[in-house]
């Protein structure tokens, strides 16, 4: 079976850090979701694997292999990105025969395909009349006429509707089941939190985290607690090795302790409890806390930090660098 190694990938565009000594794991039979705000290098990385972009240091291997040393690629790995660009004359059957004949597939590759990504009543339609959620699909069409073990998706879900997100989540969980490795970047957390095995968090070109999802967030639920003396239940809660963060003016999120527990230490305390309810752990939550952001979306104080090797006041964006 065929996975994907990064290992101590770094970029550097002259004095910005676009990439950052970074190493994580894609393993088959997997969906790996790779998440970053904009401009944390997320598409750097994934045109490094692909030999797009020549890395400063260290390596990527497909299977052992890094990808240029890979005897027929198509037949390996199939990659989709979203500034993908299509001849705007082609129909989308030519677009997909042109790319078959590219990589040494057979015609018939082009039929099944139309089928499977839902564009066969669509096959002589010219590419430049088709709509977002429409080129994504012809995008993994394209990725997958080599019948590939390994699919590196850059944003395929831009554009598609709720009927397309469903569709796309269906596909990854098949590709996956069948022994592909799957990596795919995404900003939609609530679609992606549905499909992912395992996620890869980066910032700033920088690894914040990975592993398995269910791993990362946990599985018991964060009780939320709003009382009018939150420092003195903090400190009471603490006392018991819970982690408690402090989630408002009177209001405390607390890991490691049941509900009953929560109320029963307030009342030991003589601390009033105004409202006690439990969240479950989710990977928005997740993402927020190791970028740093507000729900609302800006960054906290004092979170996150300049890129190594970027001038003062500079985003190390690896997007935006590509």
């Amino acid at each position: 079976m065929t996975g994907v190694e990064v290992t101590g990938l770094t970029k550097r565009y002259g004095a910005l850090t676009a990439v950052d000594d970074l190493s994580f794991t894609v393993r088959p039979g997997a969906v790996t979701a790779f998440l970053g705000l904009n401009g944390a290098g997320k598409t750097t990385t994934m045109r490094m694997m692909v030999g797009h972009v020549t890395p400063t240091r260290g390596r990527v291997t497909i299977g052992g292999r890094r990808y240029r040393d890979l005897p027929r690629p198509t037949t390996v790995v199939g990659a989709t990105f979203d500034a993908a660009s299509f001849h705007p004359r082609h129909s989308v059957r030519d677009h997909l025969r042109v790319y078959a004949a590219m990589g040494g597939h057979p015609d018939r590759r082009v039929g099944d395909l139309l089928g499977l990504v839902g564009l066969a009543g669509a096959a002589g339609r010219a590419t430049g009349a088709l709509s977002t959620g429409m080129r994504q699909r012809l995008n993994l069409a394209t990725a997958l006429l080599g019948d590939p073990r390994v699919l590196l998706l850059d944003e395929p879900g831009n554009g598609l509707d709720p009927e397309g997100a469903a569709w796309l989540r269906s596909i990854l969980r098949e590709m996956a089941a069948q022994g592909r490795a799957v990596l795919v970047s995404s900003h939609v957390l609530a679609e992606v939190e549905q499909v992912a095995d395992d996620v890869v968090v980066i910032g700033r070109g920088r690894l914040l985290a990975a592993g398995p999802l269910r791993e990362l967030c946990g599985t018991e639920p964060d009780v939320l607690v709003r009382t009018p003396d939150a420092a003195a239940l903090r400190a009471a809660l603490a006392a018991e090795a819970a982690q408690v963060d402090v989630a408002g003016p009177h209001d405390l999120r607390v890991r490691g302790l049941d509900p009953a527990r929560v109320a029963a230490l307030a009342a030991a305390h003589g601390l009033p409890v105004h409202g006690l309810t439990t969240e479950r752990p989710t990977l928005e939550r997740l993402f927020l806390g190791l970028t740093g952001q507000t729900a609302g979306g800006r960054e906290r104080a004092g979170a996150g930090g300049k890129a190594a090797g970027a001038p003062d006041g500079a985003a190390a964006g690896g997007e935006a660098a590509a």
